[in-house]
């Protein structure tokens, strides 16, 4: 049998690896994907401060291939053909060398079993003039991004030594943006940063953000019982922001980034300006725009991809009102109309979104899509690998693990300023990510379960984590029995 996973992100690399551990050698396991190299995301934000440089999160992804077993193809992947082609009924995918030795080449594989964790296509074109390479902002998606932001950075705290005062606007670049704890993180490790080269008296820093209020991230907030008192996750962040000095507009959709100047529309319908020196924002993203066709060439992408690119899974895709939205919507196998294909990670579409959603004045959608990244995308690949070796070996002809976002928690540690001495970072657990209400008829998720806390501990388990994956990653010794 061939497994073939696209993708070799947090999802992905996860579940390829344990694809190999838990399958005999007489199986094979195939992993495309247009980067050469594996990167770890959340420490994206210490590069772009300057505390680490790109090659402190990234790392060659053949030798650890080659060393487990793994074929690498690094190539983009384009379209599924599910049902084979023509009289051959064997299901293959088209994909197109990204090596630079093969550049452009069509690659053709097939497979007994797909795994798609393709992860985000990050669309910077939504909002016109958003993003480093052909607009007006920065970002810190990549490890590459997060290099260029740290020029910046570095190059606007010299002019500041000389006096100047600066205006740095951090948050999201568009109505429907995901991972607000990214911008979370960076506003305050740059606010610390600043502080940190003595030019913090210089700076004016504004978090721009599409939550409706602080401390939503997506997941419509958080209530954390502490003492006997139950705070919502607004209050929580709203306190560290009034404590760092740092400034916050919510409720917003960018619509366009000029050079040092961002337009937004806010809820009440208004619209709106702000200039600055220094502004990172994140993009929308999209799934990574894959095509299917069945054994006739006809297209069937709409079948198995909803219209943001995202694949369809075992989620209730009816599109009912928000008023009637469950925790039984969301998917637990990850398997899609053919019983052979899963998604996983960001690859997958949700049934909507988890934060309330809501449109301004005018009409325009401003609410948080769903987050799906790091410890739920590393459950999901581990889950789905699981699933798939039992189908494999003959156990079951259904998966055979699920893992609900509505059924699992997650844990978060979202770093506030990075020094071994006087650095910070929030810890937050959250059981489940996704509202069951139908189990905790107040808040829809335990109280127990879900915490958050800030201080010097923190930033050392961040620490610790960062070195812990990456050694998870590369498959060093005992690799599996640090978590997911």
């Amino acid at each position: 049998m061939k497994v073939v996973v696209l993708g070799a992100g947090i999802s992905g690399h996860t579940c390829a690896l344990l694809l190999r551990k838990k399958l005999s050698k007489k199986h094979q396991v195939v992993v495309i994907s247009p980067n050469e190299k594996w990167n770890w995301i959340p420490s994206n934000i210490w590069v772009g401060v300057g505390l680490m440089t790109p090659e402190d999160v990234t790392f060659p992804l053949k030798p650890v291939y080659d060393k487990m077993g793994i074929e690498f193809i690094q190539a983009k992947a384009k379209s599924i053909y599910p049902e084979g082609k023509g009289a051959n009924n064997k299901p293959f995918v088209v994909a197109e060398s990204t090596n630079k030795e093969s550049l452009g080449r069509e690659i053709t594989v097939d497979y007994d079993y797909l795994v798609n964790a393709t992860g985000p296509k990050l669309n910077f074109a939504a909002t016109p003039g958003l993003g480093p390479d052909n607009g007006n902002s920065l970002s810190v998606c990549t490890a590459e991004h997060a290099h260029e932001t740290a020029k910046k950075l570095n190059k606007l705290i010299e002019e500041m030594r000389s006096g100047q005062q600066k205006t740095f606007v951090i948050g999201t670049g568009h109505g429907l943006c995901t991972c607000e704890g990214a911008a979370f993180e960076y506003v305050f490790n740059l606010e610390f940063q600043l502080h940190q080269q003595g030019v913090r008296d210089k700076a004016k820093i504004v978090f721009i953000t599409n939550e409706a209020e602080l401390g939503d991230f997506g997941v419509g907030g958080l209530h954390l019982k502490n003492n006997g008192f139950i705070t919502p996750s607004r209050v929580f962040a709203e306190s560290l922001f009034v404590e760092r000095g740092v400034d916050w507009i919510t409720g917003t959709h960018v619509h366009q980034v000029e050079p040092n100047v961002i337009h937004y529309e806010s809820l009440d319908g208004s619209k709106s300006s702000i200039s600055f020196d220094f502004a990172m924002l994140l993009p929308p993203f999209t799934g990574a725009q894959l095509k299917a066709y069945d054994k006739n060439d006809g297209d069937i992408t709409s079948t198995l991809f909803n219209p943001g690119g995202f694949m369809k899974v075992d989620a209730d895709y009816s599109g009912k009102p928000y008023e009637q939205w469950n925790a039984e919507d969301w998917p637990k196998t990850y398997q899609t109309s053919f019983k052979n294909i899963f998604s996983i990670g960001i690859a997958f579409a949700p049934p909507h979104q988890i934060s309330k959603p809501l449109k301004s004045a005018n009409g325009t959608p401003i609410a948080p899509a769903p987050p799906r990244t790091g410890m739920p995308s590393a459950i999901m690949g581990r889950i789905v690998a699981s699933s798939i070796t039992d189908m494999i070996n003959g156990k079951s002809d259904t998966p055979t693990h699920a893992a609900s976002m509505a059924e699992i928690g997650a844990a978060c540690v979202a770093s506030a300023g990075a020094n071994p001495i006087s650095g910070s970072a929030v810890s937050m657990t959250m059981f489940p990510i996704v509202h069951n209400y139908n189990k905790y008829p107040d808040y829809g998720r335990s109280l127990t379960y879900t915490s958050g806390e800030i201080g010097l501990s923190g930033h050392w388990i961040k620490k610790l984590l960062h070195y812990a994956f990456i050694y998870k990653a590369k498959a060093k010794p005992f690799w599996w029995i640090i978590p997911e």
